[in-house]
């Protein structure tokens, strides 16, 4: 059976973090928060001496129609459990530039209030587990434990003005290239 290379090699659990697995899911705490995750029984997690090990279940007959299903899990199960665990300890965060005329974010509680050219400011409240910074007028900070989360948040306050391609205005991520076009010529 071939395996995830990722998948083979042991994640480290830092001193302030705790991992445990009970009844399908894993349960992982730290100075952060706690996350935890449900999981299909294609997999067994080996938890000691502050590392874990993924291995495929020995006691599941494998048919070879699965064989498919057990390697991307395997896979995919280490990336989640070490974003889990990097998450707790350190945080995640996605940083978004608002580039425009006029175009601008402020802060006022949980809400987060962008002047992005309509009519009206477009009001977004942040999710449990997310937090909003903005350092100044055209910068805008996501933060949080949950990896997916904090992107998903990310990428929607992007879609309410995505860059365009011919002044560049619009809300963009930071360090996002946006292919300039040129406009019609006379």
């Amino acid at each position: 059976m071939r395996l995830s290379r990722l998948g083979k090699q042991s994640i480290k659990i830092p001193d302030s973090v705790s991992v445990s697995s009970k009844d399908g899911s894993i349960y992982v705490k730290g100075p952060k928060g706690e996350l935890s995750m449900k999981y299909k029984p294609y997999v067994e997690f080996e938890i000691k001496d502050k590392e874990i090990r993924l291995k495929p279940r020995e006691s599941m007959a494998i048919r070879r129609s699965d064989l498919k299903k057990v390697n991307a899990y395997y896979g995919l199960y280490w990336s989640l459990l070490r974003n889990m665990i990097v998450g707790v300890s350190q945080g995640y965060q996605k940083r978004l530039k608002v580039e425009g005329t006029g175009y601008r974010v402020q802060l006022s509680g949980k809400r987060l209030m962008l002047n992005l050219g309509f009519a009206h400011p477009v009001e977004v409240i942040a999710p449990e587990g997310i937090e909003f910074e903005v350092p100044d007028q055209k910068t805008i900070v996501v933060k949080g434990i949950d990896k997916e989360l904090v992107g998903q948040v990310a990428a929607n306050i992007r879609a309410h003005r995505k860059p365009e391609p011919y002044k560049g205005k619009g809300i963009r991520y930071e360090g996002e290239y946006v292919r300039r076009k040129e406009g019609k010529k006379v």
